[in-house]
């Protein structure tokens, strides 16, 4: 029996390998402090799970339109001219299951054989392999701690050639931190200006988690600039802005025919996203953001424990995050050295020493492009993340 070629085009997420890593220790009686997580520890609000409670009493039991309910499409709208100043339709909308599902959506959608897609690094693991998935040519542009881990236009501008249909980035960055300013994306903008043929995907996940709030700089769009429009696809859901992630409700906003063309993959894949699901994200949608305010508060001060703790470990350089709950700290120096027999020759190798040595977990840079870093969650309580952090350097003290 043999399976299908389509599997040697992609490989298994790093991050959901050392999730499953982590869980086969804890399960084997080993304490294990996961600092590998990518999902807020902060309950859904209450307010949210009553909607829940109320859709299941009241019988949204049946399946679901394919794009998502008109009245979830209606909210989502909403929400785009509320908090981005952004005017789209329901028709420009559809509900998936999940923005990974909404990605694939997209790309199935656009790509064709050897269609170049261009990716900034680092990047979410994904993205490449769901373009390689959908038989697209992967062209990565290499970013710098120097520049934020933020791409030029200069760079954007070398990348493109005839053949590039499609470029993906996300602000803030899973796994940076990095948050592109208004005019950091009108730079980029006026590169794609030139290139009218490419299509903009922008992953905007972690919107609400977001630091630069604080300095009135707030979140920022690259569908803000009008003449960029009818080629963005915004992506995002409820997973991180209202700690929903098991909920899997994710969304886009785009151009109707790149709205309808999703709608008709996914009604080939999955049909109408999760009803229960839908109905709680109408209330989460159109509450006021308090609980997500009070989310992103406690995890500015962890952001800031984390950075406390990284400038006692010796030789680890890092950037500090405008948003997300990652740091991406620089751990090279350790590269050819060995803890006790064992040679660290990467930073994969390092991510199996700290799990199997010092039992906490991690995640390489490798499975975002970037090697010569790891990341390190802060979607963890204090005491876990201060244990973590405390281990990891008890762990490296003896690599030499």
């Amino acid at each position: 029996m043999q399976l299908s070629s389509n599997l040697l085009r992609f490989n298994e997420p790093e991050t959901l390998k050392m999730a499953k890593l982590s869980r086969e220790l804890r399960a084997s009686g080993i304490d294990v402090v996961d600092l590998s997580v990518g999902e807020p520890d902060f309950n859904t609000p209450e307010h949210i799970k009553e909607a829940a409670k109320k859709a299941i009493d009241e019988n949204w039991s049946h399946y679901t339109p394919v794009p998502g309910y008109l009245e979830l499409r209606e909210a989502i709208c909403r929400k785009l001219q509320r908090d981005n100043g952004l005017t789209y339709t329901p028709q420009q909308i559809v509900v998936s299951t999940g923005a990974k599902q909404s990605i694939a959506n997209v790309m199935l959608s656009i790509l064709d054989d050897d269609d170049e897609i261009i990716i900034p690094t680092p990047y979410w693991v994904s993205y490449s392999e769901i373009a390689r998935f959908g038989r697209g040519k992967v062209i990565f542009v290499h970013t710098t701690p120097e520049a934020g881990f933020k791409l030029t236009p200069e760079q954007l501008e070398a990348a493109i050639t005839p053949k590039t249909k499609l470029f993906i980035f996300s602000s803030p960055c899973n796994p940076t931190g990095a948050v592109y300013t208004k005019i950091e994306l009108e730079g980029l903008a006026k590169v794609f200006q030139r290139h009218p043929g490419i299509f903009i995907i922008s992953d905007e996940i972690y919107e609400y988690i977001n630091y630069a709030q604080d300095g009135g700089g707030g979140h920022q769009s690259i569908a803000q600039f009008d003449y960029l429009k009818d080629r963005i696809i915004i992506v995002n859901g409820l997973s991180k802005g209202f700690a929903m992630t098991g909920w899997r409700l994710g969304y886009i906003a785009a151009p109707v025919e790149v709205a309808k063309a999703c709608e008709k993959i996914q009604g080939q894949f999955t049909s109408g996203t999760n009803s229960i699901a839908q109905r709680a994200a109408i209330t989460a949608l159109d509450s006021p953001l308090s609980a997500t305010h009070e989310m992103v508060k406690e995890f500015k001060v962890r952001k800031q424990r984390v950075m406390e703790l990284l400038k006692e470990i010796p030789n680890i350089r890092y950037t500090e995050p405008d948003g997300a709950f990652y740091i991406f700290p620089e751990v090279k120096y350790y590269f050819g050295k060995k803890a006790g027999d064992e040679v660290i020759n990467n930073a994969s190798d390092l991510c199996m020493y700290l799990l199997n040595t010092a039992h906490v977990s991690t995640v390489s840079g490798d499975a975002f492009g970037e090697p010569s870093c790891i990341r390190i969650s802060f979607a963890n309580n204090m005491k876990n993340i201060e244990e973590g952090l405390r281990r990891i350097k008890k762990g490296v003290e003896v690599i030499s």
